[in-house]
């Protein structure tokens, strides 16, 4: 214990000495790190590779909010803050921008539509008063051809929790974690007509895990050693979103490929995309189209049923073929003009007899219902 306690006194005497040496040192930036540009996702490289389609589509976004109304989860006390980011629709625009290195949407501002208009206005009237006359005009704002809509829409919490620990003679360790889940939404309308062109949503999984070990035992007499040791991982829930948001977009595409909204420049790469995505989607793999002619389709024919005549004397359809299939009840009798209807639901014309009709049961037509035979033809 005293050779720890020393070495113990030696590293803390050694960190005190290697600050002062540093006056301008920070202690709280200690273990700080340097800022990163952007944290990528495997979606986000699923996005940046779309192949390249045949013109951009110019999109507007006006917002993409949270829609969860629900505050972060918290055990031990109520928390007001949010459970997600508010900032939806920068992350839908960022995502709409990276979409195929930048050749498929043209993002146009929408959301701080306001001080855009105000902006402009201000040009215009600064160029009035102070000699600006000759400037050319501003040029007109891009419209856009499709509007995005959507949001974030359910954040579900322990969703699935659970952990596993031992403990032996004091010594022992123990795992928790815990499951949420994200759910996004994205809808494509049509500016002309206001239809909604393909609606898609995607759900991210969030985890948390939290790993934990110590000791607690007596290695002598009066001599108790404790040790505690832990750490804890928990899931941005930003780059959750985030993730969700490129991933919505991803499909969104596929979706409008299939649907033919849209088209890629060379046609070739359309079908192994699709295929791939409801090879994901699915869960089916090695998904291969085939295509049928109508002669490579062979139905075959029903069985021969042909009428039979029962105690009666009255003809009916035979039993089908297949045992246990009850035989078709006869439909409904139709009288046509000149013609006499038979009380066992088949037509018969006049003057004829039925091939299957006994002999000695001939059928007889009223005198009525035949036609004169003077008469001529029409």
């Amino acid at each position: 214990m005293r050779i720890f306690r020393n070495l113990l006194l030696t590293v803390v005497s050694s960190a005190a000495l290697a600050a002062c040496a540093q006056p301008n040192s920070r202690p709280e930036l200690a273990f700080s790190q340097p800022a990163e540009a952007e944290i990528k996702t495997i979606n986000l490289d699923e996005l940046q590779a779309l192949p390249e389609p045949f013109r951009k589509v110019a999109v507007a976004v006006y917002k993409f909010e949270d829609l969860t109304g629900q505050n972060k989860p918290n055990e031990n006390f109520s928390e007001y803050s949010r459970a997600v980011t508010q900032g939806g629709t920068s992350i839908l625009i960022n995502a709409l921008e990276r979409a195929g290195n930048r050749k498929w949407f043209t993002p146009v501002e929408r959301a701080s539509l306001p001080s855009l208009l105000q902006e402009r206005q201000i040009i215009r009237v600064t160029r009035e008063e102070y000699g600006g006359k000759d400037l050319p005009a501003l040029p007109p704002m891009t419209y856009a051809g499709i509007m995005l809509e959507g949001g974030i829409i359910g954040y579900d919490s322990n969703t699935i929790t659970g952990g596993f620990g031992a403990r032996f003679l004091g010594v022992g360790a123990n795992a928790d974690y815990r499951r949420d889940t994200v759910t996004v939404f994205l809808r494509a309308v049509s500016v002309q007509s206001g239809e909604v062109l393909k609606s898609v949503n995607v759900s991210k999984t969030i985890y948390s895990a939290a790993l934990q070990g110590g000791a607690f035992r007596f290695v002598d007499f009066k001599k108790l050693l404790e040790i505690e040791t832990g750490i804890t991982t928990n899931e941005p829930v930003t780059l959750a979103v985030k993730s969700a948001v490129e991933k919505a977009v991803y499909t969104l595409v596929v979706e409008g490929l299939i649907d033919n909204f849209w088209r890629l420049k060379d046609p070739a790469q359309t079908q192994g995309l699709i295929n791939k995505y409801w090879a994901e989607r699915d869960g089916i793999y090695n998904v291969q189209t085939v295509k049928t002619s109508p002669g490579d389709l062979q139905v075959s024919p029903p069985p021969a049923r042909s009428p039979s005549p029962d105690a009666n004397g009255e003809e009916k359809l035979a039993p089908p073929l297949t045992p246990g299939v009850p035989a078709p009840t006869p439909g409904p009798t139709y009288i046509v003009p000149g013609q006499t209807p038979n009380p066992g639901g088949r037509i018969i014309a006049p003057g004829a007899v039925p091939m299957s009709a006994p002999a000695e049961r001939p059928v007889t037509v009223p005198q009525s219902a035949q036609a004169p035979a003077s008469q001529p033809a029409p």
